[in-house]
Order: C-alpha cells, then structure tokens, then sequence
C-alpha cells in the first residue's frame, strides 16, 4: 500500500464510528478544486505500512473503525490484502471512492470487506470530465459502481462537494436523479483553502440557506440529504 498520511482520530468520517483516516497516494482525476492535490501528484513522504499497522494494533479499544481515503484509494493493488489486516484487528472499514473501479468494490463486497462506502460523485454526468479534470473520466464505470451500490445491503453514501459559479442548484437535484433509491446523499461544503487548481481557491461555497430550498425535491429520490458542513 502506497500510504501518504493518517489521520489518528475522527469522529465525522466514518457515521456511527470512531475512525482513524488512512490517506492512500496517487489518484486517476485531476478535479481542478481537490484539497488534497499532494496526496494525488504523489508529493508527499510514504508513510510504511508496517507502521499503519503498528499503530492501529495500539488503538483497538479506543477506535471503532478505520476509513481508507486518499487520492483514490481502487489504484491500490494490494487494497484487499492491507483491509483483510486492518479487520483482523477487529476494525470496521469504510471506502472512499470515485467510483472508477466497479470490480474492485465488487470484489471488496463479495468478500464482506467493507462495513461503510461512500462515492463522490462530482458532477452531473454531461459535465463529469469538466469536473474531473481527464478527457474520458470513465462515466460508464461510474455508473456500474453506482448501480452496485444500489443494489447491495452495504451502508453507503453519495456526496458532492458543491461550489458556487461550478455547480448549480438544478446540477445537485440532476444527481440526486443519477443516484435515485440511495440511503444516502451528502452535500459537502467547499473550504477555498489549497486546491488542485489554484484558481479555486478563489471560489466560494454555496450559502446553506440556499441548499436548503432543494431538499424536498432532493428527498423525492435519495433516502436521506444531508448538507456537510
């Protein structure tokens, strides 16, 4: 595993649980407004697993549960190897992903790897190479992964992270179409701190008060909305 930070503590990225946040290397999307640009252009010091391990082994009765992030967490080939360690311990295991490898979730969830998924879904499907950052950001892949979530017991969740002047209020209920029947959609604030692209961090998030006028329409198609902030 190609591992390029860890945060010790979260009680907001895993719902239910106590977590520790691994940060995997290396990402297949280049969304110009990603805060975590180091972790996706490889620009960070490895941190070996052995130590992530070591670590986690130390917090077993002070964490409930374990998220794999990154940059995007799928590119990793040894994923199912280092997850069948981290459950050993006793862990629950949420995944963050974007989507892009179907298989690998599928392989994960027929194996009883994954207590937790979340998706990003970044933009309404005709605009997802815009909000990528690739020409061809594998939109029917995306899909897949999103018809195997519908379909599988697994709690799950869907979130964008909505930007003014990049998304608009018609784009969020758009998606919310695209993801009809999930347990869960988030919308999750924009922080304009450091970004992929520099000119978004000019950019500004949208106004809750203005979120909030889209609920009812959401709520038609997703279980549960929340907005993340």
């Amino acid at each position: 595993m190609h591992i390029g930070g860890i945060q010790r503590f979260s009680s907001i990225d895993f719902p239910g649980n106590l977590a520790a946040v691994i940060f995997t290397v290396g990402c297949n999307f280049r969304c110009p407004f990603c805060h975590n640009p180091k972790l996706v252009c490889g620009n960070v010091d490895p941190i070996a697993e052995a130590y992530v391990l070591e670590f986690l082994t130390t917090r077993t009765r002070q964490l409930e549960g374990v998220v794999i992030s990154g940059g995007e967490p799928t590119l990793q080939q040894d994923l199912f190897q280092f997850i069948e360690k981290v459950r050993t311990l006793g862990f629950s295991i949420k995944l963050d992903t974007n989507g892009t490898h179907p298989e690998t979730l599928e392989t994960l969830l027929a194996y009883q790897m994954l207590d937790y998924v979340a998706v990003d879904i970044k933009h309404v499907m005709s605009r997802y190479a815009f909000a990528a950052g690739v020409a061809s950001p594998m939109i029917e892949k995306i899909q897949n992964t999103i018809d195997l979530l519908l379909n599988s017991p697994v709690a799950h969740e869907f979130r964008t992270t909505v930007i003014r002047d990049f998304h608009t209020l018609e784009d969020v209920v758009a998606i919310s179409k695209q993801i009809r029947g999930a347990q869960r959609y988030v919308l999750q604030e924009f922080i304009p701190k450091t970004t992929l692209d520099a000119k978004f961090a000019e950019k500004l998030p949208f106004e809750k008060s203005l979120l909030e006028t889209i609920i009812p329409e959401v709520k038609k198609n997703v279980q549960q909305f929340e907005i993340r902030q």
